[in-house]
C-alpha cells in the first residue's frame, strides 16, 4: 500500500489532478506500474482529493517537488531490493545457510546478520553459554548487600547478535508451535512480552548452537519422537 501511494505521487501529485483523472483511470495506470492493490489506492486517493478543495498559491511547484521526491523514494526502494538479492545470493553460498534457514524465525536477512556478527562461524564460540554471554542473553548477577538473585543484562554485549536472536524468537513465538508453547507459559508466569521473548531467544540459542556444531538442520519434536 505504501509503495503504491508513492507510485501514485510520481504522476498524480495534486488533488485537482486526481479528481480530473478519476478512480478508474488511476487504478488502470497503477496496475500498469505493477501495483496489485491499485483499486484500493485509487479509491482512497480520489476520496481524499474530493475532500480537499483548497488551492495553494505554490501548489504547482510543490507538486513538482513531491513528484521528484517520490521518484527518489522508488529509486531507493529498488536499490534496497537489489542489495537484499545480493545478500541472499552470497548467503546461500555459506556452508551453514540451509541449517540456519531450517530454524523457525530465521530468514535470509536475519541469518546473514547472525553470520556477520559471529564472523561466519557460530561454533567458534567454545560453548552456547559463551555465545549467549556475547549476545547479551546470559544475565549476570548484580547483588548488593543483603539483596541476592538480582540479574541484569551485561553492560557489554553485541547488539547485532542480540537483535538477530530477539527478532527470530519474536517471529517464532507467533508462527512456530514449539516456540509458542514455551513463550506462553512465560507470559503466564508474569513476564512481559519482551522478557518472554528474551527467555525464548536464550533457549533457541542453545538449540541453534548445537545444530551448527553437529551440522544438522532443525527437526520438529514430533519427527524426532517418531524416529
Amino acid at each position: 500500500m505504501v509503495k503504491g501511494a508513492v507510485v501514485l505521487l510520481t504522476k498524480y501529485a495534486t488533488p485537482a489532478g486526481i479528481r480530473r483523472a478519476g478512480e478508474a483511470r488511476i487504478a488502470a495506470w497503477l496496475r500498469n506500474q505493477g501495483c496489485y492493490n491499485a483499486k484500493t489506492i485509487a479509491a482512497k486517493a480520489v476520496a481524499a482529493a474530493h475532500a480537499q478543495r483548497t488551492t495553494l498559491h505554490a501548489q504547482g511547484i510543490g507538486a513538482e517537488i513531491v513528484t521528484a521526491l517520490a521518484r527518489n523514494v522508488l529509486d531507493l526502494h529498488e536499490q534496497v531490493a537489489d542489495i537484499e538479492k545480493r545478500i541472499e545470493a552470497r548467503f546461500q553460498e555459506h556452508q551453514h545457510a540451509q541449517i540456519l534457514l531450517s530454524m523457525p524465525g530465521f530468514g535470509t536477512l536475519l541469518s546473514a546478520e547472525l553470520l556477520s556478527a559471529t564472523g561466519g562461524d557460530i561454533t567458534s564460540y567454545d560453548s552456547a553459554a559463551r555465545l549467549a554471554g556475547v549476545a547479551g542473553l546470559a544475565p549476570v548477577p548484580r547483588d548488593s548487600g543483603r539483596i541476592s538473585g538480582n540479574y541484569h543484562r551485561p553492560k557489554r554485549y553485541d547488539r547485532q547478535l542480540l537483535n538477530a536472536f530477539y527478532l527470530a524468537a519474536q517471529s517464532a513465538a507467533r508462527y512456530c508451535p514449539q516456540s509458542r508453547t514455551y513463550y506462553q507459559p512465560k507470559r503466564a508466569e508474569g513476564k512481559n512480552h519482551k522478557q518472554a521473548v528474551l527467555s525464548l531467544a536464550r533457549r533457541r540459542l542453545n538449540v541453534l548452537w548445537a545444530m551448527l556444531r553437529d551440522g544438522t538442520p532443525y527437526q520438529q519434536p514430533t519427527v524426532l519422537a517418531a524416529q
